[in-house]
């Protein structure tokens, strides 16, 4: 926050979630920061946003709060197929050239969804790459789902999501790689199929830590609708660790709308939104 404060803890608690996530914290923002974290305001009994603060602050209340804070004020947006162009570079670009370069040899493909969220983007991936293996197209793959939400990793290692979840995957693809729910109790959902869960394995990760325990000859890397929620220093840090975690000629997805932030000299933009390293 750089503007008027309301609270003397205020630029310190932005301070904080900007050096832990990355998540910058405007003043304009405020109201929506306090409705995230009602909640536990409620549980630790604080009479207000600000009385909160100092509990945090002034109470030792920081590192038993700071985890349940950080994922409270994670944005968690993922939809399947979103952005769907990127599928399509990945299964008609991508898979036929790492075929090419490793033949007579099939490929194995690293696929990372690096703010995997509760796991559709993985999923996504999982379903297209399984539809081109049916198309013919011989490779195994991994895909490693990673985000600093511990509740949304939960959510993703279930792989249950609701019908309206499920509506952009096409309706053949939904019966082929969906399981519909049994019991009442969860009418309304739906299971990914265990042939396509056990290509996905989910990791916590903080995209501000300096290392990342991930290998270093990664294929594909999405990393979309992350950046603009950080600033310009800590873009180019994370951008350029990702680089060091792409093989020569692998590829960096971003969102459409953070294209003109991504800078590094490995990179060379392949189309908008996509980055292939030298």
């Amino acid at each position: 926050m750089n503007q008027m404060l309301r609270c003397p803890h205020d630029q310190r608690f932005s301070d904080l979630i900007r050096s832990r996530t990355g998540i910058q914290l405007p003043v304009h923002r405020r109201q929506m920061i306090e409705s995230r974290l009602r909640p536990r305001i409620s549980a630790v009994g604080a009479s207000g946003f600000d009385n909160y603060l100092s509990r945090l602050f002034d109470d030792g209340l920081l590192e038993e709060e700071l985890p349940l804070v950080i994922d409270l004020l994670t944005t968690n947006k993922t939809d399947f197929y979103r952005e769907s162009v990127h599928f399509d570079v990945l299964v008609r670009e991508i898979v036929p050239e790492a075929i090419r370069r490793t033949a007579p040899h099939a490929p194995r493909l690293k696929i990372w969804s690096a703010a995997s969220s509760e796991g559709a983007e993985a999923y996504t991936t999982a379903i297209v790459l399984a539809e081109a293996q049916r198309a013919g197209q011989r490779f195994s793959y991994a895909i490693l789902g990673t985000d600093i939400s511990r509740r949304m990793l939960e959510r993703a290692q279930r792989a249950i999501y609701s019908t309206e979840q499920l509506a952009p995957v096409p309706s053949e693809l939904r019966a082929r790689y969906t399981m519909k729910a049994r019991a009442p109790t969860h009418a309304g959902t739906a299971r990914i199929v265990p042939e396509l869960r056990d290509r996905v394995q989910f990791m916590h990760l903080n995209l501000m830590d300096q290392t990342y325990s991930v290998d270093r000859d990664v294929d594909v890397i999405f990393l979309r609708n992350v950046l603009i929620y950080f600033g310009a220093e800590d873009q180019a840090a994370v951008v350029s660790r990702m680089v060091s975690h792409l093989r020569p000629g692998g590829y960096l997805m971003v969102g459409h709308s953070e294209s003109m932030v991504v800078s590094h000299p490995h990179l060379t933009q392949h189309s908008p939104s996509i980055f292939r390293k030298t």
